[in-house]
């Protein structure tokens, strides 16, 4: 069933946001519901405030009084979360609640997607997407946190760097 689960805006309260989160936390346990409300989500951004004291490091919310909910859509779990005390209701039409689309959801950041690399530095590969698309080359530098890879090929009689993402490449069998 959590396979089928969205992500869907909640509107609260501003400032009962973490008191919402906890509450609906505590629900789920509470009634077995891990696999139909499977996470929960308050968007935080690192902020440097200076001051006259100096400079000081703060969590802030993106979103304020929204927070962000993965779960499978039912009358049930709308009711669960739509009768929590802090609560307006879901983003959306009327009683018609809309999940989030892939690309709001990999732009917000909310999932993160591990790519397993098949190769390292000084490794062959083949470029498999972009407009190098088939040449082959030598693996220079690996930056997995930036999803970057910087791959040294021959064009044109002559060896240069090319960074590309880490999906881009694959490593040629020897």
């Amino acid at each position: 069933m959590a396979e089928a689960a969205k992500w869907y805006v909640a509107h609260t309260y501003s400032g009962y946001e973490n008191a919402v989160k906890t509450t609906i936390e505590k629900y789920v346990a509470n009634q077995h519901l891990e696999d139909m409300i499977v996470d929960l989500q308050i968007p935080m951004e690192s902020v440097t405030e200076i001051t006259d004291n100096g400079t000081k490091e703060m969590e802030r919310k993106v979103f304020p009084g929204y927070i962000l909910i993965k779960m499978v859509m039912t009358d049930d779990t709308w009711h669960l979360i739509r009768n929590i005390r802090g609560v307006t209701g879901f983003v959306g039409a009327e009683n018609k609640p809309i999940p989030l689309t892939d690309e709001e959801v990999a732009e917000l950041g909310i999932e993160k997607h591990e790519i397993v690399v098949q190769y390292a530095i000084g490794d062959n590969v083949k470029i498999i997407d972009g407009p190098m698309n088939s040449l082959s080359g030598i693996v220079e530098e690996l930056d997995i946190a930036k999803n970057s890879v910087i791959v040294r090929v021959s064009m044109f009689g002559r060896e240069m760097p090319v960074e590309l993402e880490l999906d881009q490449i694959e490593s040629l069998e020897d």
